[in-house]
């Protein structure tokens, strides 16, 4: 699957075949050469890719391997990222200095599709942004190389709702060489609205201009919910409050490295909660809580707290009896101080801290990677740490004890409480993942009137992508895509 653009729908479609020829019977499992994205996840191993393929592998009903997502970039930077390698943090690096490397990292990742071809049946490949940036293409290695060293056929996905789509296709089609041209078997137009007839001229002319047909058109929907990808799907967010705001609601600060904000799906899912990612200053008076979640630079994101506001807000905020929680990065802000006196995202140096937690972080390599069971005043529950450094906390209460780690008992204990109860940190990825820790903590901040299902976490993912499996088969020829270029490539 390949796109005319970034956020066209292509990790959806992957996700929705994965699903569908799972339940087929295939060995299937999906596969992304580099992705770049500050949303990570943890496999069985302790090691770290791509969140989207952790979804995709959930959707084939198989394990995360780090082979499905054997390069991952995490954006520190406009110009910078830290390279994750095979699942394990390597280096950081610039634009420039990654692209001279690409040729190793090319092997690399014929490498694991390799592995990955041995032992499944069906890989769903995944390409990155539009496979027709020309001034990319000579160090590509994540769209039609990819595709050429695995001999496979692709389909392109291009999004109708952001306009253009004739020229989305056909010009993406008249920029790349005849033998890209070649591979693309088909399109898939995804994110249309209203009445799919008046589209049938489009297609037609869309057919005959190209002389590849059209697999199918998939209407907008509003009753799926997938993890997203990327965070272009909080961007710009606007202020919320006056009639926008209804109680109880929670505000998370859209920080400028955000990370993991899927950490927050299973709260959006829970009926008469409200959840408002703000990225603006405001008043935080109509919220019953504020969650500061992840950052892939934590100095960088503290700092511009300090600079537009936001710390007097919180400090505020929580002086008037407000309660914040603070995640990885979110956490290691809310202590007096943050460390980094090997220059691991920047600059060595120490910036202050919001004082909400008497704790202090440094910043120390290697990268903290776990899957992690633990457990809360007797409630247990499972998540993922992902982070650098380490936080001591000097008053107040640990929050959880943590009793595995990568499938090895341990017994530590994780994250802060303030004396008041008010403020709260966690290295705990997907905490909320578990219905249990979910009441737990909406009950610590005063909502207890609100019913969280146990289709909650990962047995409402599963559910989703049923659902989406199903709308994707409805409006899409996956038989022809089965019978053409899936049974014919096994053979």
């Amino acid at each position: 699957m390949l796109g005319t653009g970034s956020d066209v729908g292509k990790s959806i479609i992957v996700t929705a075949l994965c699903r569908l020829f799972a339940d087929k019977g295939l060995r299937t499992v999906p596969y992304k050469a580099q992705n770049m994205s500050n949303n990570s996840g943890v496999t069985p191993e302790g090691l770290e890719m791509g969140r989207a393929q952790i979804v995709q592998a959930e959707a084939a009903r198989v394990a995360p391997h780090v082979d499905m997502n054997p390069v991952l970039l995490k954006p520190t930077s406009d110009v910078g990222s830290q390279v994750v390698l095979l699942g394990k943090a390597v280096e950081n690096s610039t634009a420039v200095e990654y692209h001279k490397k690409k040729e190793s990292l090319f092997d690399t990742a014929c490498d694991a599709l390799d592995r990955l071809r041995a032992r499944s049946e069906l890989v769903v490949m995944e390409g990155a942004g539009s496979c027709a940036e020309v001034n990319l293409m000579p160090t590509d290695i994540v769209n039609f190389r990819i595709a050429e060293y695995a001999q496979a056929p692709v389909i392109l996905v291009a999004d109708i709702h952001r306009g253009g789509v004739f020229a989305q296709l056909v010009g993406t089609l008249e920029c790349i060489p005849p033998a890209c041209r070649d591979r693309i078997k088909g399109f898939i137009i995804n994110r249309f609205r209203g009445d799919i007839r008046l589209f049938e001229d489009g297609v037609r002319w869309i057919e005959a201009k190209t002389g590849k047909p059209v697999l199918g058109v998939l209407p907008w929907y509003s009753h799926i919910t997938i993890e997203a990808e990327d965070s272009v799907v909080i961007e710009n967010p606007s202020q919320a409050g006056g009639d926008r705001v209804t109680d109880p609601a929670i505000a998370v600060i859209r920080i400028p490295h955000i990370s993991n904000f899927t950490d927050f799906d299973p709260l959006t899912t829970i009926n008469g909660l409200q959840v408002h990612f703000i990225e603006k200053v405001q008043s935080l008076s109509a919220f019953r809580a504020v969650i500061l979640p992840g950052s892939k630079n934590t100095r960088y994101d503290l700092n511009w707290m300090h600079r537009t506001g936001w710390t007097r807000q919180l400090q505020d905020f929580h002086d008037r009896g407000g309660h914040i929680l603070g995640i990885c990065g979110g956490y290691q802000m809310m202590g007096a101080a943050v460390h980094d006196p090997h220059g691991l995202e920047g600059g060595p140096g120490t910036t202050q801290g919001l004082s909400l937690l008497s704790a202090d972080t440094v910043l120390k390599a290697p990268k903290t990677t776990t899957c992690a069971c633990f457990s809360w005043n007797g409630i247990q529950g499972r998540g993922y740490e992902i982070h650098m450094g380490e936080t001591i906390c000097r008053g107040g209460s640990p929050l959880f004890s943590i009793h595995e780690r990568n499938g090895e008992t341990v017994h530590v204990s994780d994250g802060c409480t303030s004396s008041d109860g008010r403020a709260m940190g966690t290295y705990i990825h997907g905490l909320f993942d578990t219905p249990e820790v979910t009441r737990r903590w909406l009950d610590s901040i005063g909502i207890q009137n609100l019913n969280v299902s146990q289709q909650h976490g990962p047995a409402a993912r599963n559910a989703q992508y049923d659902l989406l499996a199903a709308h994707v088969e409805k409006h899409i020829d996956v038989r022809r895509i089965e019978t053409e270029w899936v049974r014919s490539n096994r053979s």
